[in-house]
């Protein structure tokens, strides 16, 4: 049974990168497309967003560290080639949000969780072609962060700055979050760039500063009594918004627990373990009767986001799959398998390929949602796909 499964996933992992591979890569202008609909359709004037691309390249160079296969070497050259040509800012350092069809600087805002996703996929291309400039371009961005982002009087980073590190607005990743200085989310993926980073990179100092965000996620970010996480704050860690995200609360899981397995610390190891089981426990309140996960809550209107996201699903069987991994708890691998099944019937584009962005509460497709565009990226479901394979190697039920 568990052989069938691992073939299901690595299935799915070759069908999710053979859609990347034959449908985004822009011939005319480079790099990939920004846009593309639930037909295939494409949009060839739309803005390339440095995360789309920083996910591509970490994809593509994790599949090929896991499958040596040339296909994904050579995809994961073409995002480091124009990530490094268009992306980079070579005068200020950091990375632009986004750029036009033909490469041109559009939004020049310095985005922490860009410049986290760009680390993290350099470091992983690294990996892959042994590409020394790529490892320094990573570090080199990994100083960036923390020159300009790290808060040293408060700890933490803040979420974003002008072009040349100034103060700015608009601090939002997308028009659904709020404008505040310092996010659980950019939070996380700084964790999850520092840890890849460490993986092929391990300086003492970058220990310190992976340690320091296992810290700020127990003392700051993490709710103590509810196990979920907290999504805004400003500068002093004060939020007033009472949102639970299941899908960050269950990615979150996972995560911590791989800085603190990165680092060889004990203690923490085992704390986080503890953490992870706990968090996947309060994350099942975010299942429905259809095995899917819904995407967020809102605990002051008690109002359910019902919708059903791809990468919350990708994520979930991820944490569960850790959860039961750890505990040996036979309901978290019944909640992975659940997830899966609903992903299967829901979520997977059988006819046009890749994954759809979701379903609403009744199940119908979500209208007007990218199959690749600024957000719409092969990370997770791909990710998703990778660690199960891996994980489900020792698992003997």
């Amino acid at each position: 049974m568990v052989e069938d499964l691992k073939a299901e996933f690595e299935n799915e992992l070759l069908s999710i990168l053979n859609y990347w591979r034959d449908h985004t890569v822009d011939k005319e202008y480079g790099g990939f497309f920004g846009k593309i609909d639930n037909e295939n359709k494409v949009d060839k004037t739309a803005p390339k967003g440095a995360v789309l691309n920083a996910r591509i390249l970490w994809s593509f160079s994790a599949a090929y560290n896991q499958q040596k296969n040339e296909g994904d070497l050579q995809i994961a050259l073409r995002s480091y080639d124009y990530l490094k040509t268009y992306f980079v800012d070579n005068e200020f350092g950091g990375v632009y949000w986004s750029v036009d069809e033909h490469g041109n600087p559009l939004d020049t805002k310095k985005q922490i969780y860009a410049i986290a996703f760009a680390i993290y996929g350099l470091a992983e291309f690294y990996e892959a072609a042994d590409c020394k400039e790529a490892l320094d371009l990573a570090i080199s961005l990994y100083r960036d962060i923390e020159v300009h982002s790290f808060d040293v009087g408060k700890n933490g980073y803040l979420e974003a700055l002008s072009r040349d590190w100034r103060d700015v607005g608009d601090l939002r990743l997308s028009e659904k979050d709020a404008n505040e200085k310092k996010t659980m989310n950019t939070h996380l993926h700084i964790l999850e760039a520092y840890t890849n980073l460490y993986r092929y990179w391990p300086d003492g100092q970058l220990a310190e500063r992976i340690a320091n965000l296992l810290q700020v996620f127990e003392k700051k970010i993490l709710n103590a009594e509810t196990k979920h996480l907290v999504l805004f704050f400003n500068e002093n860690w004060q939020s007033k918004h009472h949102i639970v995200s299941y899908g960050h609360d269950i990615e979150a899981s996972w995560l911590m627990l791989e800085a603190a397995e990165i680092l060889h610390h004990e203690e923490l190891i085992s704390k986080f373990k503890k953490l992870a089981v706990e968090i996947a426990v309060a994350s099942i309140e975010g299942i429905d009767e259809s095995g899917g996960m819904i995407y967020e809550l809102d605990v002051d209107k008690g109002h359910k986001v019902a919708e059903k996201h791809w990468w919350v699903q990708a994520e979930a069987m991820v944490g569960f799959l850790n959860a039961y991994q750890l505990s040996g708890d036979k309901a978290f691998y019944n909640y992975f398998i659940g997830v899966w099944n609903f992903t299967k019937n829901h979520i997977i584009d059988k006819e046009n390929g890749e994954w759809f962005w979701g379903v609403n509460a009744d199940g119908s497709l979500m209208q007007g949602e990218d199959k690749a565009g600024f957000w719409k990226c092969p990370y997770h479901n791909s990710r998703a796909c990778m660690e199960i394979i891996n994980r489900l190697k020792t698992i003997y039920l």
